[in-house]
This record gives C-alpha cells, sequence and structure tokens, in this order.
C-alpha cells in the first residue's frame, strides 16, 4: 500500500500531461472503463472543440475528446463545484452525440458516447468514488439505449491509503 500524495486536479496540467504521453491516457481511459489496455485496438485523441450551432448558442471546450474502439469518448477534471455540474456533463454529451450525426447519416450510426469526469468534490450522497449512470426505465430498470454512459469520480472520496495493485 502506497499513500495518495500527489492529485492531477489543475485541468492545463492534466491535460498537458495526457496528450504528451498518450500511453498514460490510454491506460487511465481504460481504468475508468474497466477493460485492460491491450483491448483497446483503436484509441486517437481528436481534441476538438465544438463550435455553437447558431450565434449566441454555448461554445463547447473539451478537456480531452478521443475515440476509444468506436466509442467517442470525453475525459473531463472539474475542480470547483459551481453547483451545476451534472447538467454541464449532460451537456457536453448531448453536443458530443449530436455533433456525430452527419447529413443523409442514419440515426442507428451514431456512436456510443461515454462522458468521463474527474472531480474534486463530493457529488452523491454514497460512499463508493465511481459512479456510472445510464438512461433507464424508473420501475423496470430497463435500458433505453447503450448510447449514453456517464460516468463520474469524485476525488474526495479516494481512499487515503491506495491498492498499487489497482490500476485506477
Amino acid at each position: 500500500m502506497a499513500e495518495l500524495k500527489y492529485k492531477f486536479t489543475y485541468d492545463m496540467l492534466f491535460k498537458l500531461l495526457f496528450l504528451k504521453y498518450p500511453d498514460l491516457l490510454k491506460r487511465l481511459v481504460a481504468a475508468t472503463l474497466g477493460i485492460a489496455a491491450e483491448a483497446i485496438s483503436e484509441f486517437a485523441i481528436t481534441n476538438s472543440d465544438i463550435p455553437p450551432q447558431t450565434i449566441g448558442d454555448k461554445f463547447c471546450k473539451l478537456d480531452i475528446n478521443m475515440v476509444v474502439n468506436g466509442q467517442w469518448t470525453n475525459l473531463e477534471v472539474q475542480v470547483e463545484n459551481e453547483g451545476d455540474y451534472p447538467e454541464r456533463s449532460l451537456f457536453y454529451w448531448a453536443r458530443l452525440y449530436s455533433s456525430a450525426l452527419k447529413s443523409g447519416d442514419e440515426y442507428s450510426s451514431l456512436p456510443r458516447v461515454i462522458i468521463i469526469s474527474i472531480v474534486d468534490f463530493k457529488m452523491f450522497d454514497c460512499v463508493e468514488y465511481r459512479s456510472e449512470f445510464r438512461p433507464l426505465e424508473t420501475k423496470r430498470h430497463e435500458p433505453l439505449s447503450d448510447r449514453m454512459v456517464m460516468l463520474y469520480f469524485e476525488l474526495q472520496k479516494l481512499p487515503k491509503v491506495i491498492d498499487t495493485e489497482n490500476e485506477l
């Protein structure tokens, strides 16, 4: 076991580190998705910002945007709790998802879009530091679609002592 000493919560430092070392980013993404890094056959950092569709619309500036095995994946770091992060992450998901459909494409061709949020504040009233959300029917818990995944990692809930064997 090792004591956790540092947290990369400054988003620009986070972005620079992982864009400079894409293999490290690939390992982090694999760990957050719960898969082995070797299982990732396609990994491309696209890092595009999404401009507004019309004048006056909100500009969407993504931290690290990538394609992982055909899935559009966005990794965000948020330090300050401004009280609206769930809505903000939904906005990021919606803009990324809607920008994936080109004129003439079938809706069924839309990719799975995963938003990975690493936050340095408490979001949910639970002890787990990892939370995963997907659209479900409220009574039967039947999934509506597999195209929406929202992952949240709350840094403040990480244990003080970490297992060095745990990749995440």
